[in-house]
């Protein structure tokens, strides 16, 4: 994770495209409730160095590089803000002695919320105005050398190009076989896909996916049937408990809605302990 830096407490909405719900002075003590929430499940984070060479999004650490069983990819961020993001990873990665086993290079670009692994085995990807063909057919390549299974499904415009609508604008896995869904965005490829798994489809309430920015969907699950989101959305919220799940709640409109980035944007997570049988 990264803490908020004077680059986003100071940072001009119009030119990052952050919305009315941006408060500067009220980002780090969202950022803390989240962090506390954090640690409250169990959670151990590994802060990253508080310099990001003026990237404001920076702060949503999730994007710039994907983990893999073998290592780090380095990603290729389409915001055009955003770019050489990745290098802040890479120094990362090589002061914990992580490998680096790819990156997205030439005109390829890729952003990690447009990727969600569904199991141990499969990768899918979203191709839109953050992940361009380029990049996501680098993706595949390397995961190919690695033995992982790619889907790749177009995106939908929604809003614009201007806009954040990631993969995982769409989808959050809950459990390891439970997912929530923006419905009516999906695309049928991955419907299709999700029901071939036996997934278990949590519909969330668009009108809440429509007030939160897309972010009633972007959940970070902490363990099987556990998660975090945000508070202030209790027809998503109320979906979630009803279909089993444990969920966390935080308060971060000042910094997730306002910035376009949920809690899952906030971390990169790097290890997951597996599930005791």
């Amino acid at each position: 994770m990264r803490k908020p830096s004077a680059s986003l407490i100071n940072a001009d909405p119009a030119v990052w495209h952050y919305g009315p719900e941006f408060k500067s002075d009220l980002v780090a003590e969202n950022h803390a409730a989240f962090v506390k929430t954090l640690t409250d499940a169990g959670v151990e984070i590994f802060w990253m160095a508080e310099d990001d060479g003026g990237i404001a999004d920076a702060v949503f650490t999730y994007d710039a590089s994907l983990v893999t069983p073998a290592g780090a990819i380095l990603m290729s961020p389409g915001k055009v803000l955003r770019a050489g993001e990745q290098h802040l990873h890479r120094a990362f990665y090589d002061a914990h002695d992580i490998p680096i086993v790819g990156a997205i290079t030439g005109t390829g670009r890729a952003e990690a919320g447009d990727t969600l692994w569904l199991d141990d085995e499969t990768l899918i990807i979203g191709r839109g105005f953050r992940t361009n063909t380029v990049g996501a057919g680098q993706i595949r390549d390397i995961m190919a050398d690695l033995k992982i299974d790619t889907h790749v499904f177009d995106l939908p415009v929604y809003t614009g190009a201007e806009a954040c609508l990631h993969l995982m604008s769409l989808i959050s896995l809950v459990d390891t076989k439970t997912a929530l869904v923006c419905m009516p965005l999906l695309p049928v490829g991955l419907l299709e896909l999700l029901n071939d798994k036996g997934f278990d489809l949590i519909e969330a309430p668009f009108a809440e996916f429509e007030q939160s920015g897309a972010l009633s969907t972007n959940v970070l699950a902490t363990a099987p049937g556990e998660c975090i989101m945000l508070d202030g959305l209790p027809e998503t919220h109320a979906a979630l408990v009803d279909a089993g799940i444990n969920v966390r709640l935080f308060r971060g409109d000042a910094l997730c809605i306002g910035c376009e980035g949920g809690p899952t944007c906030l971390t990169r997570p790097l290890l997951r302990e597996p599930i005791a049988v």
